[in-house]
Order: structure tokens, then sequence, then C-alpha cells
């Protein structure tokens, strides 16, 4: 178990754990993380609490129009009729 250390110096009022002044975000009750740790965590908390972004829609891609818009003839093949505008 890890010993706990006391703060160096003491805590202004509106600090005091249960003060009103500002309340407390999050609440650790098991543990002691270190401050990178605390950092990371209220980091994606906060992050999940904001609105999503929309994403930027892809147009489709439709080759035959390309093709139709550039006047290239289908590609002679097998399965050449479904190239076709028809």
């Amino acid at each position: 178990m890890t010993p706990v250390h006391e703060p160096a110096e003491p805590l202004e009022p509106a600090e005091q754990p249960g003060s009103d002044a500002s309340p407390a975000l999050l609440s650790v009750v098991k543990g002691e993380p270190t401050p990178e740790e605390l950092a990371a965590l209220t980091a994606v908390v906060l992050s999940m609490g904001q609105a999503p972004q929309a994403a930027p829609e892809a147009p489709g891609v439709r080759h035959w129009v390309r093709r139709q818009q550039l006047r290239l003839a289908p590609k002679p093949g097998p399965d050449a009729w479904r190239r076709s505008l028809g």
C-alpha cells in the first residue's frame, strides 16, 4: 500500500473538499491516481460531453457517369452490358 502524502501547502477555502465554491466534477473513491491519470480521465470525460461533429458526406462513386462525361464507350469484355447506359 502506498503511503498517503499530505499537501505541502494548506488548501485555500475554495479548494477544501466539500466546499460549495466549486463543485467537484470527479471523485476518486479508491486508489491514488497520479496527476497525469487524473488529467487524462478529465480530458476523456469532458470530450464525451461535447456535441458530435457531423462527418462530411462523401459523394457516391459512379464510374459510368464519369465514362459518359468523357464520352467513352463501355469497355469490351465479360459483363460489358452492365457498364452500358442502355
